[in-house]
């Protein structure tokens, strides 16, 4: 079975939202969505990193202390 690309996950997802607010309107989406893509994509970097911090900053295209800030952020250290 061929996994299913990550844009189409988001864009499947945001419509069974959109769905199950069954025509209210929406509120603070994008800081949802980043939370909710944030926190994975930060736990399994860190995992293929092996925990080092200054290889996944650099994987993320982010400087050290704002991985760091996410990290604490999320609850991840």
């Amino acid at each position: 079975m061929t996994p299913k690309p990550i844009e189409a996950c988001v864009r499947e997802n945001l419509e069974a939202y959109f769905r199950d607010l069954g025509g209210e309107a929406p509120h603070s989406m994008h800081e949802m969505l980043i939370r909710l893509v944030e926190k994975p994509l930060l736990e399994v970097v860190m995992q293929h990193s092996e925990g080092n911090q200054s290889k996944a900053a650099e994987w993320l295209g982010i400087n050290r202390n704002t991985l760091r800030r996410k990290l604490v952020e999320h609850k991840l250290i």
